[in-house]
């Protein structure tokens, strides 16, 4: 799809792979912020952008089209040590002069006052965005406005330090305005407080290896990248403390060993967990990494990963004809969505612009591109800490996620089927296929059926993750919660097991306490008729013959009509079932049944030998271990 504004001349000799240069960068940012603006108030206080309101409303809407438009232009203008072409600063001084001069106020520009979460929330997420903003063009901005509206602007962005954030990253916010302030000489109790405060829960959603969970729960997703990671290291960067910019930026180097391989040799980002409209803010760590040397990449697979990401967007459909970014993925798809976007919500992409603080001159512009991760070689990696488990395929530059440990339910939430989320409740989630919409039928999920009830899958509990050459695994256990009926069957629980090697996913489950005559379904990859991908789903134990097709007419985030494999099997008491699934690109890896020569399943494990000299897996319960040998 062609893009709304022009673009430099590509680069083929220093990007053999995207084309992208620092140029494109700063030609995607400018064209964003021509776009957006054109939909500014008079006073430039609220950019009004045209689509369904979120849930907070059109007044908080307008915030957040000047905060996070402001937040793409602060990264621009830093990143050129304050040239600023097009004048956006100045947009934003008058903006912040007319949306400060009476908050609160139901009128064309005042800002709406920041509140507790759970009253009037949102304005404090934008308060982290225009604090970010001020401090990055601080010499430039801040310093030339009058002290009256300096104040007045403090006055506002202390409401988040004032007000209860959500249990989650949202400390964060109230932690990067405190930044801002102390940067600025306005520092005090009230600012350490909230600084502390949210060093504190860092530490206790740090789960190891790079990972933090988003909150007291089991929630990873890309926040993890582009808020849990991104405001401590930003904030040790540019106030220069060593000690933080230590603890910090290593844990960002060891979340990107692993992150890096979470992008498709098209640069698509992983389409898992929640806010994917923010598009290409997944690579922000990749760039942060870069900018603060907190990386184990190189500089030409930092910005192979970064301007693939932000390439693979600009030429799919991310952005309306009139240059606005959609809501959605490649173009408009209401299930990607959750209630708190609104048509300014997408422009959290701006993240992704903390690439822009390297200069001109600096390696990750200047070194050639180099490969991606997945384009190097076939690989499967497991993260035990989020209880996650990676697998990427050269041939055809698919990643997969296989997804045993991230739930996104709170510790004080009930398991509600009702409450059932397609972006974590999947086993499986690529870089090539989409979650199918609630209401369809789930792709990539088992599903026990009492008296005609589907169970789902809520609350996950990780038993362990590894990884050996070639192959790897990760294993849960969670309890089907049920719509239209109990809630609940007592002592019903589904333990299951994902060994992943080369294209191959090897899917093992024990249900234990099933009602007699319980049924069983589990399908494989939801994928478009026109799509060159191959989903295939093969029954090796426990499941009747042949699989069926099943339609998702909603579709997903690629296709806007889906079909995706499905077996079906008997259960009651303990039973196990065994299957073989893969998502290639066309021509595939051959047929599924040809894959595996022999098969073993008893109520306490499994052993599965593989075809070619694969070698013999072993899947054991009580506990779940896995081993792989190869003769």
């Amino acid at each position: 799809m062609s893009i709304p504004f022009e673009l430099p001349t590509e680069d083929r000799a220093l990007s053999p792979y995207t084309g992208y240069t620092r140029n494109h960068w700063e030609a995607v940012a400018d064209g964003l912020l021509w776009a957006a603006w054109r939909w500014s108030t008079p006073g430039c206080a609220l950019l009004d952008l045209p689509g369904r309101p979120s849930r907070s409303g059109v007044r908080s809407d307008g915030l957040e089209g000047f905060a996070r438009t402001f937040l793409a232009a602060a990264f621009r203008v830093a990143g050129a040590d304050g040239a600023d072409p097009h004048g956006w600063l100045e947009r934003y001084a008058r903006g912040l002069a007319s949306g400060t001069l009476t908050p609160g106020r139901d009128d064309t520009e005042s800002w709406p006052l920041i509140l507790d979460h759970d009253v009037q929330g949102q304005p404090m997420v934008e308060s982290a965005s225009v604090a970010l903003g001020l401090r990055l063009t601080a010499p430039w901005l801040w310093k030339n406005l009058d002290a009256g509206l300096q104040d007045r602007v403090e006055e506002w962005l202390r409401g988040a330090l004032r007000h209860v954030p959500a249990p989650n990253n949202w400390y964060l916010f109230p932690y990067t305005v405190a930044g801002f302030l102390e940067s600025v000489g306005r520092g005090d109790a009230e600012t350490a407080a909230a600084r502390t405060r949210a060093l504190e829960l860092m530490e206790g959603w740090y789960r190891g290896g790079g990972w933090y969970a988003d909150g007291d729960g089991r929630a990873f997703d890309h926040y993890n990248g582009w808020a849990l990671h991104l405001y401590p290291v930003l904030d040790a960067h540019l106030g220069g403390d060593t000690g933080q910019a230590a603890r910090y930026g290593e844990r960002l180097r060891a979340h990107l060993e692993g992150f890096a391989l979470m992008f498709g040799a098209d640069g698509a980002p992983l389409h898992y967990g929640r806010s994917l409209s923010y598009r290409f803010a997944a690579g922000a760590a990749v760039g942060l990494g870069a900018v603060t040397g907190h990386t184990p990449l190189t500089p030409g697979t930092s910005r192979r990963l970064a301007s693939g990401s932000l390439r693979y967007f600009m030429e799919r459909g991310a952005l309306t004809d009139d240059g606005l970014l959609s809501l959605g993925w490649h173009g408009p798809h209401e299930a990607t969505l959750q209630s708190y976007s609104g048509p300014a919500s997408p422009y959290w992409a701006s993240k992704a612009f903390v690439s822009l603080l390297a200069p001109a001159g600096h390696p990750l512009w200047t070194a050639a591109e180099e490969a991606a991760p997945v384009e190097k070689a076939d690989r499967v990696l497991a993260l035990p800490a989020p209880g996650l488990l990676v697998q990427a395929t050269r041939g055809d530059g698919i990643v997969r996620l296989h997804n045993h440990g991230s739930d996104h339910v709170r510790p004080h939430e009930g398991e509600s089927a009702a409450e059932d989320d397609p972006h974590y409740g999947r086993q499986a989630y690529s870089t090539r296929t989409g979650p199918t919409a609630s209401g369809n039928v789930a792709d990539n999920h088992l599903s026990v059926e009492v008296n005609g009830r589907r169970g789902v899958r809520r609350r996950i509990h990780p038993l362990g993750a590894g990884h050996g050459d070639g192959w790897g695994w990760a294993a849960s256990w969670h309890r089907p919660a049920f719509a239209g009926g109990p809630p609940m069957v007592p002592g019903l629980r589904v333990e299951s097991v994902t060994v992943a090697r080369g294209p191959y996913e090897l899917r093992v489950h024990r249900v234990v306490g099933a009602p007699a005559k319980a049924r069983l379904t589990h399908t494989g990859w939801a994928t478009g008729p026109e799509e060159p991908l191959v989903s295939a789903l093969h029954g090796l134990h426990g499941w009747h013959p042949e699989p069926e097709t099943v339609r998702a007419p909603q579709g997903t985030a690629y296709a806007p009509w889906a079909e995706l494999p499905r077996l079906s099997g008997d259960a009651g008491g303990t039973s196990v079932h065994v299957c073989l699934a893969a998502l290639t690109g066309e021509p595939g890896p051959g047929p599924l049944a040809e894959a595996v020569t022999e098969v073993v399943a008893g109520d306490t494990g499994v052993e599965v030998v593989w075809a070619d000299g694969g070698g013999r897996t072993r899947v054991s319960f009580e506990p779940v271990r896995v081993t792989h040998e190869v003769s």
